[in-house]
């Protein structure tokens, strides 16, 4: 397969769909990458959908999505859309559809979109392995066409535009009997419905592979723009999204990296952020995303520039030769700048460390910079025994010697001694020197306007090369607000993360605690460093079944100290199991008032009250050893 999904990894260059006509406002070709939110409202409430529709809005909302489980509510669209247009707001909608066929018919008469979800639009997931000979398997996809066949009519008489929208945790049991719980399943479940369009010469169509999971989202996304020219199909238009990516920084953080690294590569045409949050809190954030690329040149690939030599439709770790802790098999670390601070106990706390003052001792949480860069300034406070102090050279060579004391070379007075050392590189200016210390970090810094785009070339080249010195990615974002801080620095580093690259980071911001917080949360949202609970919570919408934020956040206060463990929390049985695939925990709402709970994805409790839930999902957590007590954690905090 040839490893064909953009324009240019060298640069920036937008990816050309077909264009979509959704109402008023067309997505694809040349447009505008779009904007999008979805109600969280029930459906049935007409003027608490429509006040909260135009929340978002005006917000900067360009589409407005609502669900639609049933006929009922996909009748009350007209109602809701007929008030809109009333007082003057002409947005398109979009029924989001997933078990029910004749909902989807009903809406696609009413509203200006349909999205489906091809793992349970006509199947049905029960969890079963299902064993096909090739002819049975054939007869499926037929009857896929037989029932998916009056949707597209429909649709071509009233104009409206479909989203065969693949969601990772829903595959429906005959595509994971067939091809497994990966990202060609699911650009297959949504080639099974997009040929059927094709074949009925139905273009007006947008895609999405969405997944929890960052890593396999962004493989799916590449496999499925590699598969549609490989197929000769439409490019049609993406839309891209994390599911269930939680609230606040985590979930600002989490999306940008899905997100982020697709938009780099030029892929992507709407973009829905998904946070545990009022919608039209999210469309700021998803703005904020796509505004970048507003003034980006674009820049032609050079026919002359070499492929990559990853594969960029699955994870592979570069492979790095071990130095202490950094590179091989460890994890990426991170590197606090404290070289514009006083060396002192208040600024080293910013990084993690905490000094005890009464037991005299240094506390350090999971959370805390590995290798401090002090730059010329001398520390002169006794400093952790584990915790590496950075130094430029010229510092480092008159300061007294320490087992955990390195030095910081430029390319100007790099020279080659015994032991760790780390030399900076400005990728643009620098060139690495004529023979490299093997166990010398390269610290790889840039100002191109296609930082991550040059980083990777970088890296690439010297794996080809056969160098296998660790890197340390070195990002500055001095003059950029907390939220741009973390959405800039996740999609930058991110991108370059999920292909397998980098050894460490280090971000410099106007705050010390947002540069080391957005480093551990990039490196987990990338799924290279877990150092925290990992959160899988839905948005909310219509279907809902609880209060999300209020309970994400009582989940939250008794869990967050659990390193590694990840707990997906669900307003519906539709983005119950499925959605948080790859959680250890579920607590799904299963109707008025009741909760379930999982292991996996293996029902452990039924019908609990969600008075006692989380107490109830506390138990289930401790009986599976999976659960420590919190004090620890609470002293260095």
């Amino acid at each position: 397969m040839k490893a064909n999904y953009c324009n240019n990894t060298n640069g920036y260059s937008r990816r050309k769909s077909i264009e979509v006509n959704i109402g008023d406002i067309p997505l694809g070709a040349n447009n505008p990458i779009r904007v999008q939110s979805m109600t969280t409202v029930d459906t049935m409430d007409t003027m608490g959908s429509v006040e909260q529709a135009i929340r978002m809005i005006e917000a900067g909302s360009e589409y407005v999505r609502l669900t639609a489980p049933s006929i009922k509510e996909a009748e009350n669209l007209r109602n809701i859309r007929e008030e809109l247009h009333r007082r003057g707001y002409k947005t398109p909608l979009v029924a989001d559809i997933h078990f029910t066929p004749n909902a989807a018919e009903t809406a696609a008469r009413l509203v200006e979109k349909v999205r489906i979800n091809p793992g349970n639009y006509i199947d049905r997931k029960k969890f079963q392995t299902l064993e096909y000979t090739d002819a049975e398997y054939k007869e499926e996809v037929e009857r896929i066409r037989d029932k998916f066949l009056p949707l597209i009519k429909i649709s071509k008489e009233y104009g409206t535009a479909l989203r065969i929208g693949t969601n990772h945790g829903s595959l429906s049991d005959r595509i994971m009997s067939r091809y497994g719980d990966t990202p060609f399943g699911m650009v297959e479940s949504a080639l099974e419905f997009l040929r059927v369009c094709e074949d009925e010469k139905f273009h007006n169509v947008v895609l999405s592979m969405k997944a929890s999971n960052t890593l396999v989202m962004v493989q799916a996304y590449r496999l499925l723009v590699n598969k549609l020219e490989e197929e000769g199909l439409q490019p049609y238009p993406l839309h891209l999204g994390v599911t269930e990516a939680g609230e606040g920084e985590d979930g600002r953080i989490k999306s940008a990296v899905g997100i982020g690294a697709l938009l780099e590569d030029g892929l992507g045409d709407t973009v829905r952020v998904s946070l545990t949050e009022e919608p039209e809190f999210e469309v700021p954030v998803a703005r904020a995303l796509v505004d970048r690329y507003k003034n980006r040149q674009e820049k032609v690939a050079d026919a002359a520039t070499p492929a990559l030599s990853i594969d960029p439709f699955a994870f592979n770790k570069r492979k790095s030769k071990e130095i202490h802790n950094i590179g091989g098999g460890n994890v990426p670390i991170v590197i606090g700048n404290l070289s514009n601070s006083t060396p002192d106990h208040q600024h080293i706390k910013k990084t993690g460390h905490h000094y005890l003052s009464a037991q005299d001792k240094w506390a350090t949480s999971d959370h805390a910079a590995d290798y401090l860069y002090f730059g010329n300034q001398l520390p002169e406070i006794n400093l952790p025994g584990a915790l590496g102090q950075i130094l430029d050279f010229e510092t480092w060579k008159d300061a007294p010697k320490q087992d955990n004391r390195y030095p910081l070379f430029d390319q100007g007075n790099y020279e080659i001694r015994n032991g760790l050392d780390f030399l900076e590189l400005k990728i643009e200016e620098d060139k690495l020197p004529d023979y490299l210390n093997e166990d010398t970090v390269l610290v790889l810094s840039t100002e191109s306007d296609y930082a991550m785009q040059s980083l990777r070339r970088f890296v690439d080249n010297l794996n080809k090369a056969g160098i296998a010195n660790p890197v340390v990615f070195w990002r500055t974002y001095m003059d950029r607000t907390e939220e741009e801080v973390q959405l800039y620095a996740a999609t930058d580093l991110g991108g370059l993360l999920v292909d397998g690259f980098g050894d460490g980071v280090m971000i410099n911001s106007p705050s010390t605690e947002l540069s080391i917080a957005t480093s551990f949360g990039t490196l987990q949202a990338a799924r290279t460093r877990m150092t925290k609970t990992e959160y899988i919570s839905c948005p909310s919408c219509g279907r809902t079944l609880f209060d999300l934020q209020d309970t994400t956040a009582m989940i939250r206060a008794r869990t967050d100290h659990l390193k590694g463990v990840k707990i997906g929390i669900m307003g519906c049985i539709v983005n119950g199991p499925g959605e948080m695939a790859d959680a250890d925990y579920g607590y799904v709402g299963s109707g008025p008032g009741k909760i379930t709970l999982y292991k996996g994805q293996e029902v452990v409790k039924k019908g609990i009250p969600t008075e006692g839930a989380v107490d109830e999902l506390i138990d289930l957590i401790k009986s599976h050893g999976d659960w420590v007590e919190p004090e620890i954690e609470q002293m260095v905090s």
